[in-house]
């Protein structure tokens, strides 16, 4: 189903307008059936306990100590997952644009899912969730598919280098593919941590997406990083300081699935860390953690990772943190969107 027109003209740019306020309107209405059932349900996020070397989160309980005596409820990117579903197959499906960003996003949702509801239940006796490794292996078999999609499918066997010219990779495709969904999920996902943080960079990163798409006249793409758009928009609005609920691992690996995805089908995948730059920053300062504490003896170089519980802990109100983010991630979008248009990718 091709609803999106195959010129750009007004009415084109007004469908994806009406897809992102359509998106942003069922955001709306399904936020107070999700928290009525949250709230109901006791969905509470439990916290961490430890990091991810074993050792006892304290610096983090110490700095979210107040966020402790709140129930706040999580797996809120239900919202925005279910209305970017209900308003793509309603009227932007298209075979080659968006039947592979859809699916993979709901496709990585639904792991996020189950990750969230073993946390909330403490399944195993574990509150953290799933095992990292079978969040892993799941993920990437998600990320498989997908490549195999992109590859045979969509028939995409080229990786675009900026400036220079396109390299023919053949089926290496599917594994940088896979790379690129793994890594962008997992920054997102850690990126998560902070009221309204990954909601507010992923809807400027998906804005920016939206441009580029429109410029590369894939129309039904653009329209699809405006639905979702318009419902991150809306769950922003309930998820800046002080949060109503949290998105948990169903949003954050639903919007990183979708955002590496979107990055491929627009050829500008080494974009991607100009655009993201915030994420890039926050999953290598957790990295570059784990290297130090490895290879120079338990030293660290941030007093707590990811990067913005090291700003939280040198005194830094969770509002600076998160809007200076923000800034951050709009001069990096806009960046990347200059050297779009430059002709180099």
């Amino acid at each position: 189903m091709e609803n999106l027109q195959l010129t750009l003209t007004p009415t084109t740019i007004q469908q994806m307008f009406v897809l992102a306020f359509l998106s942003f309107a069922a955001s709306m209405a399904l936020t107070p059936i999700y928290t009525s059932a949250a709230f109901s349900g006791k969905w509470w996020k439990k916290q961490r306990t430890t990091t991810v070397t074993g050792e006892k989160a304290t610096v983090y309980h110490k700095l979210h100590a107040a966020k402790h005596t709140r129930n706040i409820p999580t797996m809120a990117g239900i919202i925005f997952v279910l209305s970017t579903l209900i308003i793509t197959l309603s009227g932007n499906l298209s075979r080659s644009e968006t039947w592979l960003p859809l699916a993979a996003m709901t496709g990585a949702g639904i792991i996020g899912l189950f990750d969230d509801f073993i946390n909330i239940r403490g399944i195993g006796g574990g509150i953290a969730g799933m095992r990292a490794k079978v969040k892993s292996l799941f993920l990437l078999a998600i990320a498989f598919v997908g490549g195999w999609w992109f590859y045979s499918k969509l028939g995409v066997d080229t990786l675009h280098i900026p400036f220079f010219h396109t390299w023919h990779i053949g089926l290496l495709i599917i594994p940088l593919f896979m790379l690129v969904i793994y890594s962008t999920a997992n920054a997102v996902n850690i990126s998560d941590g902070l009221d309204g943080l990954a909601g507010g960079l992923s809807a400027i990163a998906f804005g920016a997406y939206a441009l580029i798409s429109l410029v590369e006249h894939k129309y039904g793409l653009a329209g699809f990083c405006m639905t979702i758009l318009g419902a991150l928009l809306s769950y922003t609005w309930f998820n800046i300081y002080p949060a109503r609920f949290f998105m948990g691992d169903v949003g954050s690996f639903a919007l990183g699935t979708a955002l590496g995805v979107v990055a491929m089908l627009t050829g500008t995948v080494l974009l991607l860390p100009v655009i993201g730059l915030v994420f890039v920053v926050e999953a290598g300062s957790v990295a570059l953690q784990l290297l130090s504490k490895k290879f120079r003896n338990g030293k660290k170089i941030f007093i707590s990772t990811p990067i913005h519980h090291h700003f939280e802990a040198i005194g830094w109100p969770e509002t600076k943190i998160t809007m200076r983010f923000w800034v951050i991630g709009q001069i990096s979008a806009f960046v990347g969107l200059i050297l779009f248009l430059l002709g180099g990718f």
